[in-house]
């Protein structure tokens, strides 16, 4: 039996970017130091011990299993998925069905010793499950701790965690080009034309799975050292495409990084701290937009036509998808909460999906399949978070799913944020919904406009191909500092 595992002990203190064969020279090093360790065990636990120690351990738990039925405060179980000396990982979904308030989060990377393991950071792990809070319930504003250095490496280099994009691959192959608009309504290269001080209100398009979100975030933190608040849909938070996964994942890691769950309470909460908070009006029909389909149609035909063949209709194909499509709905609440506290709205657009996958199986197709069909239902029917349910038309589709994608060859991501509507001094806005409803319609079009540009301008780009990226970084700049089009 082993108490853990012997490399991962080995990796602690090692720095991540040292060179490959600096890190090899510390690991073996580390793993030198460990065999005395080892090799001592028997000596230092002998076989007498280690049977007194197995019966403690059995009275123990004799005692404690009748107890648990007492425990009705909040309990969060961490788990080793590779504990070669206890079955960690069977006893955290025991527990979690024996205790009314638990969760549990596995590790499945990690050994026995998890809290001496360098990829463990235990505050980390607390602030991602919301169990850190300075009150009786967990506020997603008051109780935010911004996040460490070592959480956002974290966070933007891991490769291994759970991801629907891997977000370390993604920023590598999008090399997202950002752009802004100043008062005078100059674009310039960076984020220059964004305010630097909150509150602000960035409201934009929502590219397929979100895939624009780790780049924007990022940009943000490296130029203007500003943390984005995004709000999010509450499935990610409490709903079951959450709880379906007991792994510590890139949803946990979402809130560490300061997502909320999107309601007018935690956007008002966001707006009053001075924060910027990053909002999608479309939403999860945005993200999850339906696949290209062509589309027949039949008209009859003129006279004036003068065809010779009798025919006596005539039909046409269109082709119709979703990519940049906005579905936002009617009521213009956000330009409400951001007058109410005197924000800046800054409109934006972001393309580049487009040069990333292809949506080959979408949430129709789903429907079509009595199975899953069925299951999708059941989700929702079984307590799935529901937004919008209210609402009419397309906006209120707000189903959780996973389109089916084919990937291609990466192209670029890019962003345009619009000129700055700022609404200090504006309070009338909150009563008056006919001039709100027209800011609102004013950074709709911003949007729309953005996202023309952008669709415009990348085709001047001669680094939007990836392989002439590469070649360029071999000889010069690092990631951010590709160049792009000239605005």
């Amino acid at each position: 039996m082993r108490s853990g595992e012997p490399l991962k002990m080995a990796e602690v203190g090692v720095e991540g970017r040292l060179l490959p064969t600096q890190k090899i020279e510390r690991i073996s090093s580390n793993l030198t130091a460990l065999l005395p360790f080892y090799s001592g065990l028997a000596d230092i636990l002998p076989t007498e011990t280690l049977i007194w120690k197995l019966k403690l351990i059995k009275s123990a738990s004799a005692y404690t299993n009748s107890r648990l039925h007492a425990v009705k405060t909040e309990v969060l179980v961490l788990a080793s998925d590779k504990d070669h000396l206890f079955p960690s990982g069977e006893e955290a979904h025991r527990l979690k069905k024996l205790l009314p308030n638990c969760m549990i989060r596995i590790f499945k990377d990690n050994g026995h010793t998890l809290l001496m393991e360098d990829s463990m950071n235990l505050l980390t792990v607390i602030k991602g499950t919301c169990k850190y809070r300075r009150s009786k319930s967990h506020d997603f504003t008051k109780d935010f701790l911004p996040p460490s250095m070592s959480e956002y490496r974290y966070t933007f280099n891991n490769v291994d965690i759970f991801c629907p994009w891997n977000r370390r691959f993604l920023n590598f192959a999008s090399c997202s080009s950002l752009f802004s608009t100043m008062e005078n309504g100059k674009i310039v290269k960076g984020l220059a034309g964004v305010p630097d001080e909150g509150p602000v209100l960035l409201v934009g398009n929502h590219m397929l799975l979100g895939m624009d979100l780790s780049s924007l975030c990022e940009a943000f933190l490296r130029e203007k050292k500003i943390l984005v608040r995004g709000v999010a849909h509450p499935e990610l938070f409490w709903g079951n495409f959450h709880t379906s996964s007991n792994v510590f994942n890139f949803f946990d890691l979402m809130k560490v990084m300061g997502a909320m769950p999107v309601s007018p309470k935690s956007l008002l909460k966001a707006l009053s701290t001075n924060s910027h908070v990053l909002l999608y009006p479309g939403g999860a029909r945005e993200a999850l937009h339906r696949k290209v389909r062509l589309r027949f149609r039949l008209y009859p035909m003129e006279p004036s036509w003068n065809l010779q063949s009798g025919c006596k209709h005539v039909f046409d194909c269109v082709s119709t998808g979703e990519a940049y499509k906005l579905f936002w709905p009617n009521q213009p609440e956000f330009v409400r909460f951001a007058a109410q506290f005197g924000a800046t709205i800054v409109p934006f657009g972001a393309v580049g999906e487009d040069d990333m996958a292809k949506v080959v199986f979408d949430y129709y197709d789903y429907m079509k399949i009595p199975m899953l069909n069925d299951r999708i239902k059941e989700v929702i029917r079984s307590g799935g978070v529901q937004i919008r349910d209210k609402a009419k038309g397309e906006v209120a589709s707000q189903e959780i799913f996973i389109p089916g994608m084919i990937p291609k060859i990466p192209g670029r991501f890019y962003y345009l944020f619009g000129k700055p509507i700022k609404l200090k001094g504006r309070e009338d806005l909150v009563e008056n919904r006919e001039s709100a409803n027209e800011v609102y319609l004013q950074a709709k079009a911003e949007v729309e406009r953005c996202i023309g540009y952008l669709l415009k301008k990348r085709e001047e780009d001669p680094f939007r191909s990836i392989i002439n990226r590469l070649i360029y970084r071999t000889f010069h700049a690092p990631l951010h500092q590709v160049p792009s089009f000239k605005p």
